[in-house]
């Protein structure tokens, strides 16, 4: 969108499945974004999102401290967003191409993008924004995907009773699970765990009725409310291992570049915002305020660090406490006792308010088939 909006021409978007959809997530965005979705002329809440601007986080043995927001947020599923986002991009005249990419080569100073269903495309610049994990990470051969992650994650929407403008975090022996409204007053619940403790258990169901309904606002969340999923969505493999910013001389973004724990709640105001670095920069690019394809590398990577380094370490930091049993209760007790260092925190895993997009005159990108 901020490419086709500041006058970026020939621009293709290519994307393996059709929208709507629903996809594993929290659905909490910080508002930090939402002066930049504005911007192209998305407000959220034109449909149906939640204003949220109060948090609640429990631990497994049921201590709660509560707090407000310091920028607060909004709950909107990715069935809705990623929808009216997409809309909006065709309405903005990119191309959209439905297929799945098989493998990216770069030569001569041009990618070769080869597709399941429409052969090679061309093209002087690519964003690799595919997500948590793909095969076109083992093509090309990253480190991370190496390593076996020991994350998976659930979600599933239900009917119920809950705060409108809450978002909550309930902790539980091995994982911890978020809950908040989106349009339609469906509850959003969503959890990671460790594959460790998942593993004891045959089903969803078990795992949920020992491990996670000891926490009594989950076991109250998922006993009163009515299932709007058939059955849960889950993915798996779930890496917060560092991720280059540049593979194969491509821009890396959204979770292609690195994920904040989920406990932070900041995942697509991350995402977002890395959007918004590389189209600047390619930009500045186009317009020959960035001389070579080094420096275009250079400043992305110099840039993304710059914004998320700080707030990535502070999240792992965080989930590894977090993941102490024995140690989250002594910390909300902590906390308790000094609440005004919650919001602190909060503020350490975001960041400021996003500027909205300047508009200018048509600039070609060099996009061929």
């Amino acid at each position: 969108m901020h490419l086709a909006n500041t006058g970026v021409s020939d621009i293709l978007l290519m994307e393996k499945i059709s929208y709507p959809n629903h996809k594993v997530c929290g659905e909490y965005v910080s508002n930090e974004v939402l002066p930049y979705l504005k911007s192209f002329g998305f407000n959220p809440f034109d449909f149906g999102a939640k204003d949220i601007s109060k948090f609640e986080l429990t631990t497994h043995n049921n201590k709660t401290i509560t707090a407000q927001l310091p920028l607060g947020g909004f709950g909107m599923s990715r069935y809705e967003l990623d929808f009216q986002l997409y809309k909006l991009v065709i309405k903005a005249g990119v191309e959209v191409l439905q297929d799945v990419v098989e493998n990216v080569e770069y030569e001569d100073d041009y990618f070769k993008i080869k597709t399941q269903k429409n052969g090679v495309v061309t093209s002087h610049l690519v964003i690799g924004a595919y997500g948590k994990r793909s095969s076109l990470d083992v093509k090309f051969q990253r480190k991370f995907i190496q390593k076996k992650s020991p994350y998976l994650a659930v979600k599933t929407h239900v009917a119920g009773d809950f705060p409108e403008d809450k978002v909550a975090l309930h902790n539980f022996e091995g994982g911890y699970c978020g809950v908040s409204k989106v349009e339609n007053n469906h509850i959003n619940l969503c959890y990671i765990t460790s594959f460790e403790a998942f593993k004891k258990f045959k089903t969803i169901e078990d795992f949920q009725e020992q491990v996670l309904f000891k926490n009594k606002e989950l076991n109250a969340l998922f006993s009163e409310s009515k299932p709007q999923f058939e059955n849960p969505l889950t993915i798996s493999q779930i890496s917060f291992e560092t991720k280059p910013t540049i593979e194969n001389h491509m821009l890396m973004c959204g979770d292609t570049a690195g994920m904040i724990h989920p406990l932070c709640g900041n995942g697509m105001g991350m995402a977002i915002r890395s959007a918004q670095l590389a189209s600047s920069v390619i930009i500045d690019y186009l317009q020959g305020k960035i001389k070579t394809r080094k420096q275009l590398e250079n400043t992305y990577s110099k840039a993304w660090k710059q914004q998320f380094s700080f707030r990535l370490n502070v999240g792992h930091g965080i989930a590894y406490l977090f993941r102490q049993n024995w140690l989250a209760p002594k910390l909300l007790l902590v906390l308790r006792w000094f609440p005004f260092l919650l919001p602190k925190i909060i503020r350490m895993t975001h960041g400021s308010i996003m500027r909205p997009v300047r508009f200018s005159e048509p600039i070609m990108s060099d996009i061929k088939e």
